[in-house]
């Protein structure tokens, strides 16, 4: 085998374990800032059915208090 094979042979190994490996380290970071994102998401979600909740809560006090003040002023 010449040498210029084997250098050919070994740059081409050198080039597939520096993709490989920094293919893995950027898989790394997409999971790992997709989990922050989906934290992110299940906080606002949260949020979102909390306001959702008190407004349904504050839509019954005003009738409720529509009704007292109906009732009050006969």
């Amino acid at each position: 085998m010449s040498d210029a094979v084997l250098v050919a042979l070994i740059a081409f190994a050198g080039t597939v374990t520096a993709n490989v490996i920094g293919i893995l380290i950027a898989n790394s970071l997409v999971k790992y800032r997709i989990g922050k994102l989906e934290e992110q998401v299940s906080k606002h979600n949260e949020v979102v059915e909390r306001t959702y909740r008190l407004e349904e809560k504050v839509e019954f006090h005003d009738k409720e208090i529509t009704d007292l003040k109906r009732e009050l002023s006969r």
